[in-house]
């Protein structure tokens, strides 16, 4: 009697111990959706960053003024920081004659071009409405002769950039639907060997709250420990990136990381316990003889 107790604990042991491992790939699976996300939103971030908005200047604007507009537009809360840039209409006659091999100034044409300032935003201003007001609020200043910017790049983006939410948002949807089936399915047949042990307790008058809580309790402990299994295997997995891949950088990402890691946890946590409570109330509703 004794001994089959002892199987019966190590049997019981063994399918949570299964169970553990196999919420933990789900949700591991489920983490590496997670990082697609948070390296396609920085990818797009940087995209958006890198679209230039030139400041054309008047004929014969003194550098002085336009040091001063400079240091104006330095302070301007969409300016993305160190996108700055200063180009000459010398620079750019120079620029002109690398381009096509001939200099136009030497032809005896005097020089058409326009000193010029070309920057970035950042990224929460890259929309038309946005840009259009940055637009005219940069023509407001004297010695501003026009500012251009792609407008269709923005709108091309501006759309491609909903297509991509919307994707994202039923991907994401059917993940978790797949993850939550996959944690219930994998806890329910940890649990399917203590279903007689579920009835019997409650055939001896135990009330279903007593029942219920030792495997809720361990059961959220369980999916504790596979968040953390599933979080390791992530460090893991993006410290093999870093490695192979130079380019990859994610030391700007550490807020969006930790939120997905306690998120895993939060999840684990409580689909295992939702599902637990579901599972010990399915046993305790079905008659002696439908559990065979």
């Amino acid at each position: 009697m004794i001994r089959d107790d002892k199987t019966a604990i190590s049997r019981r042991n063994v399918s949570f111990f299964y169970s553990i491992i196999g919420v933990a790939l789900v949700l591991f699976l489920l983490g590496i959706f997670g990082l697609v996300i948070i390296q396609g939103q920085k990818i797009v971030t940087q995209f958006k960053e890198k679209v230039n908005l030139m400041v054309e200047f008047k004929p014969d604007t003194k550098k002085t003024q336009i040091d001063l507009a400079i240091k104006q537009l330095e302070s301007r809360q969409f300016i993305k920081e160190g996108s700055i840039t200063f180009t000459s209409k010398d620079q750019a006659a120079e620029l002109l004659r690398e381009d096509f091999g001939e200099d136009f100034i030497k032809l005896g044409f005097n020089n058409p071009l326009y000193d010029v300032v070309t920057f970035n935003t950042k990224s929460e201003y890259m929309f038309s409405d946005s840009l259009a007001k940055i637009r005219g609020d940069l023509m407001n200043i004297p010695i501003v002769n026009d500012v251009f910017y792609q407008e269709g790049l923005v709108d091309n983006i501006e759309t491609n950039i909903k297509k991509i939410g919307y994707i994202s948002l039923i991907i994401g949807i059917l993940f978790i639907f797949v993850a939550v089936t996959l944690i219930y399915n994998t806890i329910k047949l940890a649990l399917y060997s203590n279903r007689f042990l579920i009835k019997n307790m409650e055939l001896i008058g135990a009330s279903w709250g007593f029942i219920s809580k030792p495997y809720l309790i361990r059961s959220i402990k369980n999916g504790f420990w596979s968040a953390l299994i599933a979080i390791f295997l992530l460090i893991g997995l993006l410290v093999f990136i870093q490695l192979d891949i130079s380019a990859f950088d994610d030391s700007q990402a550490s807020f969006e990381f930790s939120a997905l890691f306690i998120g895993l946890i939060i999840l684990g946590m409580l689909i295992s316990g939702l599902s637990t409570f579901y599972v010990v109330n399915k046993y305790l509703k079905m008659r002696v003889d439908d559990l065979y």
